[in-house]
């Protein structure tokens, strides 16, 4: 299998007079918002430069406008003819060991996944169920209590296929809202992403996000838009996959998403010809690492799970997790440690990977109509993904994307000092709201005290006051006020969420009650 670069998009012209014939709006306005030009790139391939392809005797299916150019099945010959042809740039091979050849059994994929999935109904009348720990844990449900669940932020999920998302009671919430706005199997080149026979992997990544069970479970992002692409064959494990995820990320672009979130990573195939090495994993050498670079250029924060490889002699991150600009998510447990499956960084030319963390193990999700529990850093990845979404929500629309994934490092548990499971540590999204989402004089001139407290607490701001909430350890709301000093002799010992709003805008805070 090679790759077929073109030399140019002679026809781009009329692209970039009417962008509108390749992108959507939201698209553009994303670029707009963070000063991102259009480029040769966004411009749609020279159907004739395909055609010529298919003249020469080649099937064509797959190909990126990104990369320009398409993936065609030659030979030795076959190359040399197609490298000779005028508008040919170079053919490059996915090969990286020609006397590699087919495997006698297939890989085991999904490691530390449960596919097996095990229905466990929460006895719990908790807001946020089984979801809670974990949405604490990487302080997220801050977020939530500070009003941005994701809502006006889109979502492109890419893994294996979505079954019991069209049906189940977990997603119900999301299709009755109108959530779901579109998906794509990229693999047979049809809309059929919920049939049964797929494989799970993916309804189970994006139960993490989107899932809601009433009293049971809620996802870090459940008020986000999704778009669900199927770009990975379950049963088998081929370079194709590469071009498919590149192919949904360009389709995502297209329709604007804010976030891209994918469970899945490449290191061995079925067919050895196309291993990868550790020297491999530099972040530009696998196709899908480049293209998961030009994704994230675009201005679409993209996440990737750092894999399940951390116990095993190759230990290393899978790409396209190497890359620089994706933001990689290992794994820990309940308990803040890492996972012992989580895979090992950094990548192969020192980059720091993964570059935090959330649960990974024994994490909550949702499938069909009942939540259950998987392990893998494929759940750790849609975790944070959902809280992406959430922070992106809070801050304003023009702040650079590298900017929030470099304070995200900079605020999450380890840091400075990074370790080579847990990158730099347990993301903490509501602190790096406070960082830069919050107006430095909202944060001095909204103040409380004392904390911890026994009684009372009292409120001083050189703004109007609005509004004060005290959310339980549960996420429930459990009472409201309007005064500069506020009764809380009623309230149990222990630790709350506290809301005050102002004229000025609102701060979250954490009280203690003694």
């Amino acid at each position: 299998m090679v790759f077929v670069f073109f030399k140019d998009k002679p026809n781009k012209a009329a692209f970039y007079a009417n962008p509108l014939s390749e992108l959507t709006q939201k698209s553009l306005d994303r670029r707009t918002n963070l000063g991102i030009a259009l480029s040769d790139q966004d411009a749609p391939i020279e159907p004739s430069y395909i055609q010529n392809v298919k003249n020469l005797g080649f099937t064509v299916t797959d190909y990126s406008k990104w990369l320009n150019g398409v993936a065609v099945n030659a030979t030795s010959a076959q190359i040399q003819t197609l490298s000779q042809q005028s508008y040919v740039d170079h053919v490059e091979s996915f090969v990286k060991n020609p006397n590699g050849g087919i495997r006698k059994e297939k890989l085991e994929k999904f490691k530390q996944f449960n596919q097996e999935i095990a229905e466990k109904s929460i006895e719990t009348v908790f807001n946020y169920g089984g979801g809670l720990a974990q949405i604490n844990q990487i302080n997220a449900r801050a977020l939530h209590v500070a009003g941005f669940t994701g809502a006006g932020m889109t979502i492109a999920v890419i893994d294996t296929g979505f079954p019991s998302v069209d049906i189940g009671n977990a997603f119900k919430r999301l299709r009755d809202n109108g959530q779901i706005k579109g998906g794509y199997n990229f693999i047979n080149k049809s809309t059929d992403i919920y049939n049964t026979s797929l494989n799970t992997h993916g309804t189970i990544c994006m139960g993490a996000i989107g899932g809601y069970l009433n009293n049971q479970f809620v996802g870090t992002a459940p008020d986000a838009d999704f778009y669900l692409y199927a770009s990975e064959d379950g049963a088998n494990e081929m370079p194709e996959e590469e071009l498919y995820w590149i192919e949904a990320a360009e389709e995502a672009d297209r329709q604007g998403v804010d976030v891209i979130s994918t469970s899945l990573g490449y290191t061995e195939f079925d067919d050895s010809r196309y291993d990868y090495t550790y020297a491999d994993m530099n972040g530009t050498t696998s196709f899908i690492a480049r293209g998961a670079q030009i994704a994230a250029e675009k201005g679409i924060f993209v996440t990737f799970a750092a894999g399940n490889e951390g116990a095993n002699a190759w230990h290393y991150i899978s790409t396209p997790a190497d890359n620089a600009k994706v933001f990689t998510i290992g794994a820990v447990n309940n308990q803040g440690q890492v996972s012992s499956f989580s895979s090992f960084g950094p990548n192969s030319v020192g980059v720091i990977k993964p570059d935090g963390a959330a649960r990974g193990s024994e994490t909550y999700t949702v499938y069909g109509s009942q939540v259950t529990q998987a392990s893998g850093t494929s759940l750790a990845n849609p975790v944070a993904a959902g809280a992406v979404a959430c922070l992106l929500q809070s801050l304003p629309n023009n702040i650079s994307r590298e900017e929030i994934k470099t304070r995200l490092r900079q605020n999450a548990s380890l840091y400075p000092n990074p370790s080579a499971q847990m990158g730099y540590g347990i993301l903490n999204f509501y602190k790096t709201y406070q960082t830069l989402g919050l107006k430095d004089i909202t944060k001095t001139n909204i103040k409380f005290y004392p904390n911890p407290a026994k009684d009372f607490i009292n409120i001083t701001s050189d703004k109007t006051l609005k509004s004060v909430e005290i959310y339980d350890i549960l996420g429930r709301l459990i009472k409201t006020d309007v005064s500069n000093k506020v009764n809380i002799t009623q309230l149990s010992k222990g630790n709350y969420l506290l809301k005050i709003k102002t004229d000025s805008g609102e701060i979250v805070e954490k009280l203690i009650k003694e």
